[in-house]
């Protein structure tokens, strides 16, 4: 199953947050209690975001995090980038070419490369400013999976049984 992990997705709330206040200088404890989180696991997102340059840390009493770019040009593909310890592929042979041992006869690995490259190009495309404001994505993206409707039969004027 495909599923982003906690770390990522806590990294995207703790992103967010911060955009919501840009200007704002954060610290990992307010981070934590206020988004109900364990200030170890706060504090080690920001170390990690940190590295990438996505927060800026300062010392001292007034210090702490801030955003270390503007919210829209942070896409979750960073977030991912920063937080997890292995690149990023649906599939061995996508996340590391030759890691695989089949991979020279697979005759489905360019489809996988395509998929790939089709999930990826979504989390560049979606940044942390999209995150901030909820769209009415059920319509556009459904939770389910929903059989398309098969239209009823209804009598014609011209006696066949057409589609309403």
């Amino acid at each position: 199953m495909l599923r982003i992990s906690k770390i990522i997705d806590y990294g995207t709330m703790v992103l967010t947050h911060m955009a919501a206040e840009p200007a704002r200088v954060y610290s990992a404890a307010d981070l934590a209690a206020t988004l109900g989180l364990g200030q170890p696991t706060v504090s080690k997102i920001l170390k990690l975001l940190g590295q990438h340059e996505l927060v800026t840390s300062s010392r001292g009493a007034r210090g702490g995090y801030t955003l270390g770019k503007p919210a829209q040009a942070i896409s979750i593909a960073h977030i991912i980038d920063a937080l997890d310890d292995q690149p990023f592929g649906l599939t061995e042979c996508t996340a590391l070419p030759g890691a695989c041992s089949v991979e020279a006869g697979c005759h489905i690995r360019t489809n996988w490369q395509r998929i790939n490259a089709i999930v990826r190009r979504t989390l560049e495309n979606v940044s942390v400013a999209d995150m901030l404001h909820p769209s009415d994505s059920t319509k556009e993206y459904p939770l389910t999976m929903q059989q398309p409707a098969v239209p009823e039969t209804q009598p014609c004027a011209c006696g066949a049984s057409c589609h309403s």
